[in-house]
């Protein structure tokens, strides 16, 4: 039977190339009318959290698609409108764009009785409602889009006289013009939307409840990430924290030089925050350094940990998103605190025929992964690999939680986060076990 590949962003281009390539037949289905997900910028399907100035974080050579590498013209750091025709050229390489259906929407995905991984799928599109049965379903529906909001609120909050968004919403930085701006988080959006307002808002304050180290895109004129490659990934993780913190002292300090906290974890146990520009706009004072914030205490002010207060126009929450399936009961699918128990990060063992892609947040890009995930997975649904019984899965699913524990910060932001040269070997490693012969 044919597969179902859920949304078109990329790991949906990734699921897409790869059952074409392999002769497996599919659908997808794309709600908005063009490809690109979160990259497409103002993305119709209103799902995109894109802001005017984003670059990627990972450099394009590593970030690229196997089956296609990236432009050599476009710079290190491609902008998201760079990515967007990089995802066009793609869809438009392969022959993909006339096997996506566009504007249309996954209303539910539901396990038929009595089968063992078939799936009725009800979508809503130009030619309005229908269901489709299919003997694998690829959710590649992405997990930047359902905004997480500080959970409970703080005191007072409902009471802020000024302007309170979340990161999804912003889009250009003329919000802060003039303005005393307050954003909450250490992430890459934080840093850069306080870099941003910086240059343009009358202060710009950054709050956060734990320390972060912050990683320059280039180290000795490099992407940072370049410095890293399969072979110095086989090096044990103190190893390599211990390389790169040498590298960071001589580059850029500690993060407590520029009012920092000093981070509660060691470096490479949480997903690093990677910017060239947030450091010295701290250092010169364009950027002001706070804690957690305590209470908002009426009309526009705000009370830190510490005790001190600001007065602020705007404050902008960047504090992650939900892991969100809105097209499943939830007793079907569903990560509650942002965790999904999923073998191999990708297979729920209890619903056969059913495949999450791209649901990792790695050390690294994300689409080698989501396609070499995909790779896989063509091999179980083309009989050329099995998986193992429903038992070991789980063995390995508890397992794996509990290295995930001691690997990385205890945080909804880290459930899903990975090592990207380990979680490869990983997949490949899965992909010569399932195939070979008992």
């Amino acid at each position: 039977m044919k597969a179902c590949v859920i949304g078109a962003g990329s790991s949906g281009i990734a699921a897409a190339q790869v059952l074409q390539a392999r002769g497996i037949d599919f659908d997808c289905f794309e709600k908005g009318s063009k490809v690109g997900g979160n990259w497409r910028y103002e993305n119709d399907n209103g799902m995109s959290s894109a802001y005017r100035s984003l670059h990627i974080n990972t450099s394009r050579r590593v970030m690229a698609f196997k089956s296609l590498p990236m432009p050599e013209g476009y710079p290190d750091y491609p902008d998201h409108f760079q990515m967007a025709a990089y995802f066009d050229e793609v869809v438009d390489r392969f022959r993909l764009r006339e096997r996506i259906e566009f504007g249309t929407e996954v209303l539910s995905v539901v396990p038929v009785d009595g089968s063992a991984g078939e799936w009725d799928v009800t979508i809503k599109g130009p030619g309005g409602e229908e269901t489709r049965r299919y003997g694998a379903v690829l959710v590649a529906n992405g997990h930047h889009w359902d905004p997480r909001w500080p959970e409970p609120a703080f005191a007072g909050a409902d009471e802020f006289s000024g302007e309170q968004i979340h990161a999804h919403e912003y889009r250009e930085s003329d919000i802060a013009k003039g303005k005393r701006v307050l954003v909450l988080g250490i992430g890459n959006s934080a840093v850069d939307i306080a870099v941003e307002s910086s240059r343009i808002a009358d202060a710009t304050f950054l709050a956060t409840r734990r320390g972060a180290w912050v990683i320059p895109k280039y180290l000795n004129g490099k992407p940072v990430d370049e410095i890293a490659n399969s072979v110095t990934g086989l090096a044990p993780i103190p190893v390599m924290r211990a390389v790169l913190q040498r590298s960071l002292k001589v580059a850029v300090g500690s993060p407590t030089d520029y009012g920092l906290p000093k981070p509660d974890h060691k470096l490479l146990e949480a997903h690093p925050t990677v910017s060239s520009e947030f450091l010295p706009r701290l250092g010169h004072g364009d950027i002001t350094a706070k804690p957690n914030i305590d209470r908002f205490t009426g009309g526009r002010g705000v009370r830190f940990v510490d005790g001190t207060e600001e007065e602020v126009d705007l404050v902008v929450y960047c504090t992650g998103y939900k892991i969100s399936f809105p097209f499943f009961d939830p007793e079907v699918l569903a990560a509650p605190e942002n965790v999904l128990p999923l073998y191999r990060r990708v297979v729920p063992a209890d619903r056969p025929g059913l495949y999450v892609i791209g649901l990792v947040q790695p050390l690294g890009p994300i689409m080698p992964l989501a396609e070499a995930q995909c790779e896989w997975v063509a091999d179980l649904i083309s009989g050329r690999a099995a998986l193992p019984p429903v038992a070991t899965m789980e063995r390995e699913i508890a397992s794996e939680e509990e290295k995930q524990r001691k690997r990385f910060v205890a945080s909804k932001r880290h459930t899903v986060e990975v090592d990207f040269y380990p979680y490869l070997r990983e997949i490949r490693r899965e992909r010569k076990r399932a195939a070979a012969p008992a």
